[in-house]
């Protein structure tokens, strides 16, 4: 049964805007909330009855079915980098090599290296203490120390695979997750500099911000007899990224005609550089590396523990592209593709729009990024020309989207201001600029680089 497009788009208007009362006014978890709208829309827009659930399954495994297991790996990697000291070394390091001046850009850097395998809660709260044991011995506003940090983890966790966002919106688009992991580190490294350590330094000297009254008293104790050497932890850090530029590396040679693309080699050095197996490649690395002074058992727990606090972003996920699912077989991503193409407006500026108005809607940077996917899903795919760099540009526009006016509903706003001990009025005039520069800057940059690649 073909139904009339207008009625269509006004059942895609009518979804999202349940979906959206769902999870802001009755507080109902972002998974339930999707999984319920997704059946609403499969029933009421004529998937026949015992197409529902096959679609609704279908559309939920096939996103998870990278999804996880990229994100299972990269967060049991950073949970041992976390424990075994990895992001002490990193930061200390990086100070004593910078110099005291430095020590923001510094604490940067050892969060932009960290911030690849471990999410951005995670992450803030693993350098939280050693952000203000700097700032003590340094002295200066805390905002100044802070914001480099907590920039460098939300780029990090917005643009780059491992992390659930981009994996799922490149599995929903059809982009290179290799490709996409390179494209989005070259747009993340300056988006970070510009937005996050630039304006870092400008807040900094503009809001006095005095350290906590108590330092976070939760964390793992670390053993300081076994900390991992800095080389250490920087081969642990470049070890998939190097891996899954071989991949790349080798296609590029391959359509160039350098190499045979059929050699053997070839093959078995690319496959080596897919994305699940640079990351499992580097966590036996890890696991051998540290089993001599931790012991396996203790290494298997930890690894046990860094799975639990991930399932709630896992599910999310996943019931996105069970969304997206159901928007393809019903037939509204065809239409509101052809809403988009009739207005003229190029895909990577729909992209950053609609995601720009699902996360200032309801917060979720993870909700707003896999819904904008799978809503432009479509759109993308009736787009003739659109090269894979193209696909890799339209994921960061719509994680550029998802970052941009961090507000109240959003639980890093909170996350950020309650641990820097930040009223409301001045996380606003950090966290919350400091975020729109950053989604902006990135879009800016992706848009641009569209134009030209």
């Amino acid at each position: 049964m073909t139904l009339d497009p207008t009625y269509l788009l006004f059942i895609a208007a009518c979804s999202i805007l349940l979906l959206l009362i769902l999870i802001m006014k009755f507080k109902l978890h972002a998974f339930l909330a999707l999984t319920l709208v997704s059946f609403i829309t499969a029933v009421v827009t004529g998937v026949n009855a015992d197409q529902v659930v096959p679609t609704m399954m279908s559309g939920f495994g096939g996103t998870l079915a990278s999804v996880a297991l990229l994100v299972g790996l990269g967060t049991m990697i950073g949970r041992i980098l976390e424990v075994t000291g990895g992001a002490k070394v990193l930061a200390d390091t990086l100070i004593g090599r910078f110099g005291p001046e430095k020590a923001p850009f510094a604490l940067g850097v050892a969060s932009l290296l960290f911030g690849f395998p471990i999410f951005f809660d995670a992450g803030l709260m693993v350098m939280m203490p050693i952000l203000f044991s700097v700032a003590k011995q340094f002295g200066g506003s805390t905002i100044k120390y802070a914001l480099p940090v907590a920039g460098a983890f939300a780029v990090m966790h917005a643009f780059l695979p491992p992390h659930p966002g981009p994996v799922a919106a490149s599995e929903l688009l059809g982009a290179n997750i290799g490709l996409l992991t390179i494209v989005g580190l070259l747009i993340a490294l300056p988006t970070w500099y510009l937005g996050a350590y630039l304006y870092g330094l400008w807040a900094g000297e503009r809001f006095n911000l005095p350290l906590p009254q108590a330092f976070l008293a939760t964390q793992e104790v670390i053993d300081e007899n076994n900390l991992p050497k800095f080389s250490t932890v920087l081969v642990i850090l470049l070890m998939p990224l190097v891996l899954i530029f071989m991949d790349t590396g080798l296609h590029t040679l391959t359509v160039m005609g350098v190499v045979n693309g059929d050699a053997t080699w070839v093959n078995a050095l690319r496959m080596l550089g897919k994305t699940p197996i640079a990351l499992m490649i580097t966590l036996l690395f890890c696991l051998a590396l540290f089993s001599k002074n931790y012991g396996m058992a203790k290494l298997e727990k930890l690894c046990g523990d860094s799975l639990a606090p991930i399932c709630a972003v896992i599910l999310v996920t996943g019931a996105g592209g069970m969304f997206g699912g159901v928007l393809r077989a019903s037939g509204i991503g065809d239409a509101l593709a052809n809403l988009m193409s009739d207005t003229g407006m190029p895909v990577i500026v729909a992209a950053f729009l609609v995601s720009t108005a699902l996360r200032v809607a309801q917060g979720s940077a993870t909700v707003a990024l896999t819904t904008t996917a799978a809503l432009i899903a479509p759109m993308v795919a009736a787009t003739t020309g659109l090269s894979a760099l193209d696909l890799c540009f339209i994921v960061i526009a719509i994680a550029s989207g998802a970052t941009v006016l961090s507000h109240f509903n959003d639980s890093g706003f909170w996350l950020v201001g309650k641990l820097l001990d930040m009223d409301e009025k001045t996380t606003l005039k950090t966290w919350t600029v400091m975020e729109t520069l950053l989604g902006t800057i990135a879009f800016t940059i992706a848009a641009t680089l569209s134009i030209f690649l």
